[in-house]
């Protein structure tokens, strides 16, 4: 298991290794694109989980929706910057480190960020009680980063 590294220390490293990658172009209508699946995501998060029992093993599939539409806001703010960001550990790092007006915590991204690792690469389950120990703060950054993208692009 690699050690936990601060959001200095992540933002540092990835740098070193050349994570963050200057863009050319941004395309107004990719965020837009983004914007409306992150907002589906969400959706489909919402609607599974309202008929759900709390001993359901859907809960990861909850879990995994609202952390794609949170990975996909944070790439859509970041390609209005230009930066392409080659890994979801420097992705947040970047945003935690950049835009701290924000008030996003990076502990937050390195608990659901491991959590979805889990689920993805070693078949862990989420169980209710971690899901709901995480949808309240989901949800607040879900709308935060939507509002910051909407306002960028003057929607």
């Amino acid at each position: 298991m690699p050690s936990y590294l601060t959001q200095e220390d992540a933002f540092l490293k990835c740098k070193k290794e050349g994570k963050f990658i200057p863009r050319e172009e941004i395309s107004i209508e990719r965020v837009k694109a983004t914007l409306t699946i992150a907002e589906a995501d969400v959706a489909s998060a919402d609607l599974i989980k309202k008929n759900l029992q709390q001993e359901s093993n859907q809960w990861s599939s909850v879990y995994k929706l609202y952390y794609d539409a949170l990975h996909e806001l944070t790439e859509s703010l970041l390609h209005l910057e230009k930066v392409k960001v080659e890994n979801h550990q420097c992705l947040f790092a970047y945003l935690c480190e950049k835009h701290p007006e924000l008030e996003l915590s990076w502990d937050f991204f390195e608990k659901v960020r491991t959590k979805r690792n889990g689920i993805h690469y070693y078949g862990t389950l989420i169980p209710y009680n971690d899901w709901k120990g995480v949808e309240l703060q989901f949800r607040l950054y879900v709308t935060t980063l939507q509002r910051e993208i909407k306002k960028r692009i003057s929607l």
